[in-house]
């Protein structure tokens, strides 16, 4: 199956971030921030004014980085380097990296030239009167960069791109082709402006058409973003026949893929796995309608059908959702506004339909799209609150959020890099309020992200959220449009993993976890894990193991398991882990004192194999897989071949 569509669309959705350091810089932030739309973070006691501070620039510039913001520093450009020099990935992944001046005498887009710093440094040249630094081949040689066409446009082959720009790096001239319908569905005169006074020639043809091309080793296609594809389909349809299905009749119809700009359907199949993955291969929007929306286009769709509203409440999905995309004039109207037309009609495969409108004008960045997107929950384990050991994935989840859920503290352990977005704070106590406004504020078609700390499917929201999703909603659960919202997981580190690498490798072989909070489970089921966990000899991690209120269970705890692996087993007490107050406290079982606890300490209580040692550089806690075992099997295989022998 063609591949050729995947990760071409334009990175760089999220808001840029002018980073600065100084009074200076935060003067010049103010200029250029209001040009590029742009957030300022500043160093703190020296830009206190800014909207948001840090405190560690090389870190917070990382996060940022990491979590694919753009970012702008207005200092010298090997700070940026160093700061995000450990995080690059691939060239069209990075996110865009631009160094300016202090006295705005220079601007020097560093990454992510191609999906967003060239544009964002050349508008910052032009407000701030400094030099554009551009050091990229193909910008320099044709004075043009060929796989990032116009705003509306886009490139179906972009493969054939850096052959291409090589060409006429080389000397090579290019020979332009606007079809007919170019003109009339995108706007060529964009593209006339881009191309500006490339060389004339044979040796690359650009040719700009939304009709499907098979490409000539030297062509490239570019498609204005002039059709929506609408889609229908069974609950389950399988991704693959989906894909197939629409290629195989985009075809038929002569439409190239990258002339599809989004792909719309009912709300109510707004979390097929089908779509989306059938948005990801076309790597574009997916949009979702509701029944009444849908049954406003009755009028203008071609194929009504009677089953399809006495199963969903309108006559037309395909149809209507790739009608409903555009904005097309009222019906009997004598206005000039263009009006939609469906250039594809319904067409049936097994398990879906598909439609294609044409849109009034191609897609761009700066219209609105017309529905919404299907809301997501997005389960994210931050770990025990450090930066640097929150994941790539989860930091990028997070500014990709509309809002942030959870408890206060633990949003606040996310810093400066999330103080932009919109928070609602929920406190200790109030964990299932906190999971259905995530679940019914995504139903409206927002992305909310539920912070956890260490993993969200350890001891936090994970569990109870898909308990909301099981339960009827006559039953306490959450309503019709809430359960068919995505949820996705990101997972992060536990306070287990983390207290057990603070402290050496204590859970090296079996081990297992257990709340002492008796608040959701009866404490007669809580000493049956206790007393089984002890005579099955395993490694054991305790959570939540006091309150304020609650002080017995940790010693009763304590009690049960003397009986079973002795006083002397080590014990690790570790509070605050990865944060400026983390504390590590090397105890026994009979020296565990209930003062020394509270609840954000994990309590780690070795095996009767675990070990505690110290080698004059502090204490650990290892406990053994039995390699000491193996070696001694072999020894005796050896001695009997040696038996053998004589």
């Amino acid at each position: 199956m063609d591949q050729s569509l995947k990760n071409t669309a334009v990175i760089g959705a999220l808001r840029p971030v002018i980073v600065c350091l100084s009074a200076e810089g935060y003067d010049l932030a103010q200029r250029l921030a209001p040009v590029i739309d742009a957030d300022i973070h500043g160093l703190a006691g020296r830009c206190p004014e800014a909207d948001f501070t840090f405190s560690k620039t090389v870190s917070h510039v990382a996060d940022l980085f990491i979590a694919g913001r753009p970012v702008i520093g207005i200092f010298a450009a090997a700070i940026l380097i160093r700061a995000v020099s450990p995080h690059l990935g691939h060239k069209t992944a990075d996110a865009p990296l631009v160094a300016v001046s202090e006295d705005a005498s220079s601007v020097v887009p560093l990454l992510g030239l191609h999906h967003g710093a060239l544009d964002l440094g050349e508008r910052l040249s032009v407000a701030c009167g400094g030099h554009l630094a551009v050091t990229t081949a193909s910008n320099l040689g044709a004075g043009v960069s060929l796989d990032t066409p116009p705003d509306g446009w886009r490139l179906a082959n972009s493969e054939a791109a850096g052959p291409a720009m090589a060409t006429l790096l080389n000397a090579g001239g290019a020979k332009v082709e606007f079809s007919k319908s170019a003109k009339d569905n995108g706007d060529y005169k964009a593209i006339e402006a881009w191309l500006g006074d490339i060389r004339k020639g044979d040796d690359v043809q650009l040719s700009f058409d939304y009709r499907i091309l098979d490409p000539l080793p030297n062509q490239l296609v570019y498609c204005p973003q002039s059709f929506s594809l609408g889609i229908g389909c069974a609950r389950g349809c399988d991704a693959d026949e989906m894909i197939k299905f629409v290629l195989t009749y985009l075809r038929k119809f002569k439409i190239n893929p990258a002339a599809v700009a989004v792909i719309a359907t009912i709300d109510l199949k707004g979390d097929e796995p089908a779509l989306d993955a059938l948005a990801e291969y076309l790597n574009v929007p997916l949009r979702v309608f509701t029944k009444t929306e849908l049954e406003l286009q009755a009028p203008l769709v071609k194929n009504p059908s009677k089953i399809v509203f006495s199963e969903v409440g309108t006559h037309s999905v395909a149809e209507a959702a790739a009608l409903a995309m555009g904005e097309a004039k009222k019906l009997g109207s004598t206005d000039r506004a263009p009006a939609r037309e469906l250039i594809i009609p319904k067409q049936k495969s097994a398990n879906a339909t598909m439609a294609v409108a044409r849109l009034a004008q191609p897609l761009t960045s700066d219209k609105p799209l017309a529905g919404r997107k299907p809301g997501r929950v997005m389960l994210i384990g931050i770990g025990p609150g450090k930066g640097s050991w929150r994941t790539p994935e989860a930091s990028k989840w997070i500014q990709g959020a509309d809002e942030l859920v959870g408890y206060g503290l633990y949003i606040d352990l996310l810093g400066s890099i999330a103080t932009h977005i919109p928070r609602k704070n929920f406190a200790l106590g109030e964990e299932e309020a906190r999971c259905r406004y995530a679940l019914e504020t995504a139903a409206m078609g927002r992305d909310i992200a539920i912070i956890c700390s260490g993993d969200a499917g350890i001891y936090a929201m994970g569990a109870l959220v898909f308990e909301l999703l099981d339960r009827d909603e006559m039953a306490n659960g959450v309503s019709q449009l809430a359960r068919r919202v995505k949820v996705l997981s990101t997972p992060g580190v536990s306070a287990l993993q983390a207290a057990a690498a603070r402290s050496g490798a204590i859970l090296g072989h079996d081990f297992c976890s257990i709340s002492l909070s008796d608040l959701l489970t009866p404490w007669k089921q809580i000493e049956l894990r206790i007393h089984a966990a002890g005579a099955g000899d395993f490694v054991i991690a305790f959570y939540n193991p006091v309150s304020r209120r609650r002080r017995t269970q940790l010693l009763a705890a304590r009690d049960i398991l003397i009986e079973y692996r002795g006083a002397s087993t080590p014990v690790l007490l570790a509070s605050n882990l990865g944060r400026s107050n983390e504390m590590l406290n090397y105890r026994t079982l009979g020296g565990l004192d209930i003062d020394e606890v509270d609840m954000l300490t994990v309590v780690m209580v070795g095996s009767s194999t675990s070990r505690m040692i110290d080698l004059g550089r502090g204490k650990i806690i290892y406990t053994p897989r039995g390699y000491e075992n193996k070696d001694k099997d072999k020894d005796k295989d050896k001695d009997k071949d040696k038996d053998k022998d004589k």
